[in-house]
């Protein structure tokens, strides 16, 4: 593991959920080969873990928000041994991170991110139902060591209460009981479990590093207790983004390959929706990066190499690879925008750029999305999308998720829907364009590839022919407690209309939808008589972080701080020896990689005063004597010449890894990962199941990943050997059946009895590798 630190992307790919996994096994592994004096291994081992880990976190300061751009999922996976990593270099080198300021954001990361209910997250990036690892043990840590107010041991508690059982968001035995030792040594009594201030209270929340906005987080699940999440932002989340585009950290970052997005999915401008709590619109988990697996548009004609011909989606959409392109050409510089997000006396308003994560070939000026939360229950979408003069599309088509259970068809006076049926009601949507026509839309079931840990997904496409230069689709989303009697539109080029009417209230949304700041608001909402206005002078700004200053400096000197440990080891050890022989032993393990020539010269040295300082010891009963003081000039430097040993293998390392050698991306990404593999919901064929369109032909051509040429060898070994087992019991049955010769029957049994235990072989292996 040492050496591949070397040149295995967890060595050199900052903030990615491999690097604390594996660095936190290197330093286990050095602190166990510290007790049992091997100094030389373990000193390399924790040099090179600290010399990783520490710019990690130097980069983390970048992160202003306390999030992880892989998402909560693949976070748990992360803090999992990262704060694991900050409690025993705190513990045994005194290296201080409890008060860095990433630390102190990240509490948000985990609460502003729970539904209603406390049992799922938002489900953003390549995630499962909620935490891969945790969150109990990571909660409890930030309690003890960085907060200090009883809030950590609340939300763990909040969780622990609510677990799923049985069902979809159950954790896997691997995953729940791995951190339950770092819980309990974690775990202070003494902070009381307390609630955040405002708890019980829906507040919006912006992450401005990961772009997303999160609106009713960890509430209790009840009737008008609701969840909304938005996501447009830069790839690999501001920090990261601005790190590869403004050459920051020079010394240490050389662009895209010094990160690793690819558990990211192209999701520009996509949104979430859980009124009541209930899961209406959801992230489609851990799938394919394909942009219609996201609640987002594609776009018709396409006009580059495309996954869906003629669709295309999002430029980091990759048509081969299990992973999201993000390395070079124009997925490099994908990104999106929240360009607003704000609440008003109970309503919420977010809006989000999303051109950016397409190609400039199509022409596009703007992919404008607007949420607008009326209602607890009533949320109204707003797409623009605005082309250029010599745009060539045609058409946009959009996709809303829900991976529990599949929508169903519903219409009313002309206005075509959809629904999903719940315990407490049905959960239903209805959309139209701006000029009032309503096109039917397709319902789909999709599996997912072999390879991948979830099932699949239930999703309706809706379709919008485009007119040049503006066109806008509205969507109208409706919890089972509102009845909506009325739904109708009118716009201009500038400014867009909605009027709703339902049994108990009434909306009028006037809203301007030009970005040129020719009008001083975004929205106006009159509800039941009452007045809310959203202004632009709460437009998001966002501001450059600076480069933190002497970053080089500050990973040096918390370097410093582990030789000394490891010197005084070395006297503790040499002084504790009193037998010649052993002595010898230890010296010639402690001495190793300093000179050979004067290894000798130096055991016998260090063995003599070794002897003379314990019969100065027996000498001066009563005076206080420094054990081992004289060792400091009598052992030659071994540290140093490990280090100059060490530099030599670090710079050869270096000048492979110039060489841009190809990794294999998929064992790169592997991920040591205990999924529940039990089928709880059952999808249907990837067939359509109502209506034409376009996207019929995208779903039934969705490849599969192809198996393995592991797998692909054993299913031919399979068929050759059913093949020669029944060649052979033929020739049993016909041949040697007449044969009178004993000794050649029995040989043919023998070797159809080996041939039986290949195949059960051969069966056993097929069946692992699903081949």
């Amino acid at each position: 593991m040492y050496e591949t630190s070397y040149r295995r992307g967890w060595g050199f790919q900052y903030l990615h959920n491999h690097q604390p996994t594996n660095c936190m096994a290197l330093l286990a592994g050095s602190l166990v080969l510290m007790n049992q004096a091997y100094l030389q291994e373990a000193y390399l081992w924790t040099k090179q873990v600290l010399s990783i880990m520490e710019k990690s976190i130097v980069l983390l300061r970048e992160v202003t928000d306390g999030s992880l751009y892989e998402g909560v999922a693949y976070g748990s996976y992360t803090t999992r041994s990262l704060f694991q990593y900050m409690f025993l270099v705190q513990r045994h080198f005194d290296i201080n991170h409890f008060n860095h300021p990433w630390l102190k954001e990240h509490f948000a990361f985990m609460y502003r991110t729970v539904l209603p209910g406390f049992q799922r997250t938002v489900a953003i990036a390549d995630s499962n139902y909620n935490w891969f690892y945790g969150p109990e043990s990571q909660l409890v840590f930030l309690d003890k060591f960085v907060m200090r107010n009883g809030s950590g041991n609340w939300l763990a508690d909040q969780i622990r209460r609510n677990r799923v059982v049985e069902g979809p968001g159950t954790p896997s035995k691997g995953q729940r009981w791995c951190t339950l030792h770092t819980e309990f040594l974690w775990y202070d009594a003494s902070l009381h479990s307390v609630p955040p201030p405002d708890y019980g209270i829906p507040k919006l929340h912006y992450f401005e590093d990961w772009g997303v906005v999160t609106y009713g987080s960890a509430l209790p699940a009840e009737i008008n207790r609701s969840f909304l999440s938005f996501k447009s932002g830069k790839l690999g989340g501001r920090a990261i983004y601005d790190i590869v585009h403004k050459n920051k950290y020079k010394e240490w970052i050389k662009g895209w390959r010094n990160f690793n997005a690819g558990h990211e999915h192209p999701d520009q401008n996509s949104f979430t929706f859980a009124p009541n709590g209930v899961p209406f619109i959801t992230e489609a988990l851990y799938g394919p990066k394909y942009t219609f697996f996201n609640n987002v548009l594609m776009f018709s004609p396409a006009v580059s190499k495309s996954c869906f011909s003629p669709w295309e989606g999002q430029v980091t959409e990759d048509c081969s690879s299990k992973w999201l392109k993000y390395k070079h050409d124009l997925a490099a510089d994908c990104q999106g925008r929240v360009v607003a997000a704000m609440e008003r006396s109970g309503v919420v308003f977010i809006r989000g750029e999303g051109v950016g994560a397409y190609n400039p070939k199509l022409k596009l000026k703007n992919f404008q999305r607007n949420l607008l939360l009326l209602h607890p229950q009533l949320l109204l979408l707003v797409d623009l999308i605005h082309l250029e003069d010599d745009s060539p599309l045609e058409a946009a088509t959009s996709f809303f998720h829900n991976v529990d259970v599949p929508f169903e068809e519903t219409v009313i006076d002309d206005v075509h829907g959809a629904f999903i049926r719940h315990h407490d009601g049905m959960y239903k949507m209805y959309w139209m364009d701006d000029t009032g026509y309503s096109e039917k839309a397709t319902f789909a079931s999709k599996m997912y590839p072999r390879g991948y840990p979830y099932n699949g997904t239930n999703y309706v496409n809706v379709t919008t022919h485009l007119r040049n230069p503006i066109t806008r689709a509205i969507y109208l989303f409706i919890g089972p407690s509102i009845d909506v009697q009325s739904f109708s539109v009118h716009g201009d080029s500038q400014q867009l209309d909605v009027f709703i009417a339902a049994s108990e209230h009434a909306y009028a949304v006037y809203l301007w939808t030009g970005e040129d700041g020719g009008h001083s608001v975004f929205a106006q909402i009159i509800a039941d008589r009452q007045k809310i206005l959203f202004d632009r002078t709460a437009t998001i700004r966002n501001s450059a972080v600076l480069e933190v200053k002497d970053y080089v400096q500050i990973v040096e000197q918390n370097l410093q701080h582990f030789k000394p440990v490891f010197q005084q080891l070395e006297k503790q050890i040499l002084s504790r020896v009193r037998n010649t022989d052993s002595f010898r032993k230890t010296a010639e393990r402690l001495l190793r990689f300093s000179d050979k020539r004067q290894t000798e010269e130096a055991i016998d040295r260090l063995f003599a005063i070794s002897q003379q300082q314990q019969q100065q010891g027996r000498a001066k009963k009563g005076k206080k004597v420094a054990k081992g003081y004289k060792f400091v000039d009598a052992v030659p430097d071994i540290f140093a010449q490990i280090e100059v040993n060490e530099r030599k293998v670090r710079q050869k390392a270096q000048i492979l890894a110039q060489n841009e050698v190809p990794v294999d991306e998929d064992e790169e990404m592997k991920d040591l990962l205990d999924f529940e593999d039990i089928t709880y919901v059952k999808h249907k064929n990837g067939a359509s199941i109502k209506g034409q369109s376009g996207l019929e032909q995208m779903v039934s051509t969705a490849r599969s990943s192809a198996p393995s040429i592991s797998a692909s060898y054993t299913r031919l070994f399979l068929i050759l050997n059913i093949a020669i087992f029944f060649v052979m019991l033929a020739m049993q049955l016909t041949y040697f059946q007449k044969a009178k010769s004993l000794h050649g029957q029995r040989c043919l049994y023998a070797i159809l009895l080996a041939d039986s235990c290949i195949l059960l072989w051969l069966y056993s292996s097929c069946s692992q590798s699903q081949c």
